[in-house]
């Protein structure tokens, strides 16, 4: 466990869940741990892998690290359920598609020609943004388990004991229905639990925990028609294509187990001892809640430990729903986000407090918490929780330290600057060396420099950004007060012909704020009056209005060092 400062233990979520994992562990082991400790995730590439998928991964991914870290073997094994069926066709795909709903996932084609199949277009960003976040995990593919015939045994069992697993089953849909109970509000089903239902099969057969994909069309689109116990012949008649088959489970594999019925099955053939999930999978006659009754009596096992995670959101938008699309993904959010901060929203939050991400103007205020906090982790006096939080958010047992600018320039600036400067990465590198960040190339900015170009291009509305005039406003500067034409000759008279040197920040800032100190007949160093605090934001607000237009933009010196002398002397210089 993570210690602090007079040897007192620092513990947070991925501690405690850590703790009763490896209990767990320990428990269903005759008391010791195991060999390998395994964590497991898993999740349906049926659609954009969004940022409240991205939980399922993270919350797996840190109690694996919180693991290893103590010196026990561990591994992060990652199932992705792609022999799920394709349910229906998203928005913006070509309604054709309809002829694939009941396929595989790995069998329906990629719509953009790039991937072998639907699933692998969802995988592949996916793979790739954890891979910039640090998080390694072994991948399995549900596809290859099934039609490989891994599980044949597995399949067998749960037949023969069918009438085992149909009595815990049919006694939470007896609940459900006295209780008048709905699935939890906003549990989006997955494909998987759509599956259970029968196609109007015999009552004998309408429950059964195994279902073929039809061998004609390759749909699951089928009603089961017989078994037969001592040659494991399923026959069935497809919905669709009409045609009929028979496949024998001890033989053949065209099919798989309905997903109340794979789930506990894979924790005993994996050896899970710690499994995450969506809190709707732990509500009464969910996926775990039955799963726990049926993997120790049909296949032996035992449930793993769980923690049930809540809903993340983004800001201005509903629940996000991967077979909808249109929802930001992982790899989206890293365009915008460090990967150290994309991992810290969701370390920082105890799994069960829900969160949004929000990419509007919330962006702002949460780098300048994530720079204030790697402020405080660099004092040893200071270590808590929150700093443990970064911690885990800032590196891995595989990467290290994840990427970070190597000159920590607030991202305001980085973003006012490229905003103003139209975004090039060379002119805001300029002009941050003269507001005092000294750097040797572009390259020390990044990764922060990239991102903040990107958000200013991408996501913040056009109302919001910075435009500066064309040319002068000559109207308001023929109608200048008395005040503001003394303002503005102390300043251009006092204003340095060339912003070029790289130590421009104080002597920019002292002048801007000085000037009304001099209007009053005071020196630039001098504390300023009540009256003075009053000019300065009336001198503020002219500037504002002469340079950009608003009443307000990005912090004058920076704003000045951006334009560069000559452009500030053309716009606030009166008509003659």
């Amino acid at each position: 466990m993570a210690r602090g400062q007079q040897g007192s233990e620092i513990s947070d979520w991925v501690t405690r869940t850590a703790d009763l994992a490896l209990r767990h562990a320990e428990s269903v082991n005759g008391g010791t741990l195991p060999d390998l400790v395994t964590c497991a995730s898993g999740i349906s590439p049926s659609g954009p892998i969004h940022l409240g998928n991205l939980r399922e991964f993270l919350t797996v991914h840190f109690v694996t690290e919180e693991i290893r870290r103590r010196g026990i073997a561990v591994r992060h094994l990652h199932s992705w359920d792609d022999y799920d069926r394709f349910r229906k066709v998203p928005a913006g795909v070509d309604q054709s598609w309809n002829e694939h709903i009941g396929r595989p996932l790995t069998a329906v084609p990629d719509p953009t020609g790039q991937y072998d199949n639907w699933a692998e277009l969802y995988k592949a960003p996916l793979r790739a943004a954890l891979a910039e976040m640090g998080c390694d995990m072994v991948e399995v593919d549900q596809t290859r388990m099934y039609r490989s015939g891994a599980y044949r045994e597995q399949v067998l069992t749960a037949v023969r004991k069918r009438g085992e697993i149909e009595a815990v089953l049919s006694r939470y849909r007896t609940k459900k229905a006295a209780d008048g109970a709905d699935d939890p509000e906003g549990a989006e089903e997955s494909s998987a639990e759509a599956d259970d239902a029968g196609h109007g099969a015999s009552e004998d057969l309408a429950r059964f925990p195994f279902k073929p994909y039809c061998r004609g069309c390759g749909r699951d689109t089928v009603t089961l028609t017989s078994y037969d116990d001592e040659t494991t012949d399923l026959a069935y008649t497809c919905d669709v294509c009409g045609d009929s088959f028979v496949t024998n489970l001890a033989t053949q594999d065209e099919g798989k187990l309905v997903w109340k019925v794979d789930w506990p099955m894979r924790w005993t053939f994996e050896q899970v001892h710690f499994e995450p999930g969506g809190v709707d999978h732990a509500s009464p006659g969910s996926s775990y809640t039955v799963g726990k009754e049926i993997v120790g009596p049909v296949f032996g096992g035992s449930a793993p430990s769980f923690v049930g995670y809540s809903f993340v959101g983004v800001a201005g938008m509903p629940k996000m729903s991967s077979s909808k699309g249109g929802v930001p993904t992982a790899a989206e959010a890293l365009r915008i986000l460090e990967a150290p901060i994309l991992r810290w929203l969701y370390v920082r939050r105890q799994p069960k407090q829900a969160f949004n991400v929000d990419f509007g103007q919330e962006v702002l205020r949460l780098y300048d918490e994530w720079d204030a906090l790697a402020k405080k982790a660099a004092i040893p006096e200071k270590r808590d929780a929150a700093v443990l939080a970064w911690e885990r958010a800032s590196s891995t047992s595989s990467a290290g330290r994840l990427p970070a600018p190597a000159v920590v320039v607030p991202f305001r600036m980085l973003s006012s600057i490229a905003d103003v400067t139209a975004g090039s990465a060379d002119l805001v590198s300029a002009t941050v060396r003269k507001v005092g960040f000294a750097h040797d190339s572009v390259a020390d900015l990044e990764p922060r420099l990239s991102r903040a170009m990107t958000w200013v291009g991408e996501y913040v509305d056009a109302e919001e950004r910075t435009t500066v005039r064309v040319e002068p406003d000559a109207t308001r500067l023929s109608d200048l007060s008395e005040d503001e034409e003394t303002w503005l000759r102390i300043l251009l008279d006092r204003l340095p012909d060339s912003f070029d040197r790289e130590d421009m920040a104080d002597e920019l800032t002292g002048l801007i704020y000085g000037v009304p100190k001099l209007g009053r007949g005071l020196a630039l160093d001098d504390a300023p009056t009540d009256e003075v605090k009053a000019d300065q934001k009336a001198f503020f607000r002219l500037l504002y209005e002469l340079l950009v237009a608003a009443e307000r933009g990005p912090r004058l010196p920076t704003l000045f060092a951006a334009l560069g002398a000559e452009r500030i002397r053309t716009l606030l210089t009166p008509p003659a």
